[in-house]
C-alpha cells in the first residue's frame, strides 16, 4: 500500500447527552476501482506499539460506505443511507452484533481527494447506544510528509 495521501479524521460520538471526540491525521492510500473509491490507513495503539489495525473505507456513490477493520479488532460496518444493517463489531474485549443506521452520507470526492461525512446511529438489542459522526478529509501528501512517515516507520 503506497501511503501518498494525507487523511484527516474527526470522529464524534454522542452517548447519554455526553459528547466524545477523537482526531487523527495519518498517511494512507486513496484509490478508485470502477465506480467505488477506497480509503486505506493504519492505526497504531499507543499502549501496544507493535499492534496495528488496518482500516478500509469502501465508498459506493453517495449512498453507501463500508468500514472494514482488520488486525486485533476485526469489524465490518455497513453504512447505507436510510437502511439499518446488523454488523459485526469488535471492541477489543469481545465482539458483538450491532444495528447500524446511516441517516446522512455526503461525499465530495474527486480523483485527487476531497471530503467524506457520515452520520449514523448504533443500537444493541434495538436500544439506541450512540449517535456518531465521521468527517474525513483526503489530500495528496507533500513529498516531505511521505519521507517523514517512511523514516518513522522503520
Amino acid at each position: 500500500m503506497q501511503e501518498n495521501y494525507l487523511i484527516s479524521i474527526v470522529g464524534k460520538q454522542y452517548v447519554d447527552g455526553e459528547k466524545g471526540e477523537i482526531q487523527m491525521t495519518t498517511l494512507g492510500s486513496y484509490v478508485t476501482k470502477g465506480k467505488n473509491r477506497f480509503i486505506m490507513y493504519k492505526e497504531y495503539d499507543e499502549d501496544n506499539p507493535s499492534s496495528k489495525i488496518t482500516s478500509i473505507l469502501k465508498i459506493e456513490g453517495n449512498q453507501k460506505v463500508t468500514l472494514i477493520r482488520n488486525g486485533g479488532q476485526n469489524s465490518r460496518l455497513i453504512l447505507e443511507k436510510g437502511q439499518r444493517h446488523l454488523c459485526h463489531y469488535d471492541t477489543g474485549y469481545g465482539s458483538m452484533m450491532v444495528g447500524v443506521f446511516a441517516n446522512r452520507i455526503h461525499t465530495d470526492l474527486t480523483d485527487n481527494g476531497g471530503k467524506l461525512e457520515v452520520s449514523y446511529s448504533l443500537d444493541i438489542n434495538s436500544g439506541l447506544t450512540s449517535i456518531n459522526e465521521i468527517f474525513i478529509n483526503i489530500k495528496e501528501a507533500e513529498q516531505e510528509d511521505v519521507k517523514n512517515s517512511s523514516a518513522s516507520a522503520q
